[in-house]
């Protein structure tokens, strides 16, 4: 028996489910990035790296920022954004991943419980994995169902801090969490509220803060903002009370074990922040792309739309998913298909994001060339 047969094995097995993954290069229309704001290739940022090149900004950091890595980039990014967001203090990390791995693995406790969205991202799941509180979903925007779970855990005898965790725009869905109501929830419990903005961040919110503006700044309130999103970077910042910043560099991990993020990306993000907030067109401009999308989706599609930049179309079929997308691909629009384990179990979908690279125009397009494939792919 090969060496590599188990896995091999596993490889045909999820052919058979229609749930090969492979890389494919961007191509055509950008329906599938999240490069809301098309920053990514702004001329603004690229004369901000080639500005910071000039001053001597390095391309890497040479080590952790807990030994030489520390670069006056970086806290100087930390400190803009603690001022932007409304908090006492923020950390960059290399990305959102590692940031929720080092938020969900170090801030609760032994004994404590985090209650989580079931859709939540899969960074925070395992981040959870890591940690040593426990752990209990519930069911999609239900602050109800949440605070059935935090009564059930305390009349149990749990006698911890409970941790609140949400995305304030969920990523596969598009659809917007409660947060005013997970913020009483979190008052009423004496519990700690995360909230990850990486769909929101730069695109919603007044000034592109984000849908927890209103609640940052408050003790009880840890907020996660992407960088390689709307903001056209990468890296990640977490934002909280100056007790919790501190504690993440001195327990997280992912923090202390890792080399820090460049200088050069550093200066990016903050220039990146400025433009967000010195250019708002941007913002208005993706607004109306937004409510125009969702209107021709329901009139030529007859699916509903999230009313948000990001567009899930339902089909179910892991298969089917696939191969309508590999024929709106051959047509010229870049969607992507999306399957279990990222979504629930028959809720295979296109992920239509919407982004200032496409237009009107192509937006009609690409759900008139949709609606034709998915009445041709049923005969």
């Amino acid at each position: 028996m090969s060496l590599l047969s188990k896995h091999s094995g596993a490889l045909e097995r999820l052919a058979e489910r229609g749930r090969t993954r492979s890389l494919l290069k961007a191509q055509a229309c950008d329906f599938s990035s999240n490069d809301y704001l098309a920053l990514s290739t702004a001329p603004e940022l690229r004369l901000a790296a080639e500005q910071a090149l000039a001053r001597g900004v390095g391309l890497g950091a040479g080590g952790s920022r807990l030994l030489r890595g520390n670069d006056p980039e970086h806290e100087a990014l930390e400190h803009e954004a603690a001022q932007l967001f409304g908090t006492e203090k923020a950390l960059f990390f290399g990305g959102g991943y590692n940031a929720n791995m080092a938020l969900f693995s170090t801030l609760p406790q032994q004994g404590d419980l985090v209650v989580y969205d079931r859709l939540i991202h899969a960074s925070a799941h395992d981040g959870m994995k890591l940690g040593s509180a426990e752990t209990v979903g519930f069911m999609h925007n239900s602050v109800e169902d949440a605070e059935t779970q935090i009564k059930a855990w305390r009349g149990q005898g749990g006698t911890g801090r409970v941790w609140l965790a949400c995305e304030s725009l969920y990523s596969m869905d598009g659809n917007q969490a409660p947060l005013a109501e997970l913020v009483e929830l979190a008052d009423r419990h004496e519990a700690f509220l995360l909230v990850d903005e990486a769909h929101a961040t730069g695109v919603l919110g007044e000034g592109g803060k984000g849908l927890a503006a209103a609640f940052e700044g408050r003790e009880n309130v840890i907020s996660l903002h992407t960088c390689g999103k709307a903001l056209g970077a990468s890296g990640a910042l977490v934002c909280a009370s100056a007790v919790l910043i501190d504690y993440l560099i001195n327990r997280a991990r992912g923090f202390i074990y890792a080399t820090a993020p460049s200088p050069l990306v550093a200066s990016i993000v903050r220039a990146s922040l400025m433009l967000v907030q010195k250019q708002p067109e941007r913002r208005g401009r993706l607004a109306e792309l937004v409510a125009f999308a969702n209107a021709e989706m329901v009139q030529v599609c007859g699916q509903q739309g999230s009313g948000t930049h990001i567009l899930p179309f339902l089909i179910g079929d892991d298969k089917r998913t696939m191969r309508v997308a590999g024929v709106i691909q051959e047509r010229g629009f870049d969607v992507r298909g999306i399957r279990p384990p990222t979504v629930p179990r028959g809720t295979s979908r296109l992920r239509i994001a919407l982004t200032l690279h496409a237009s009107q125009q192509d937006v009609s397009a690409l759900f008139e060339v949709l609606a034709e494939e998915m009445v041709l792919d049923c005969v």
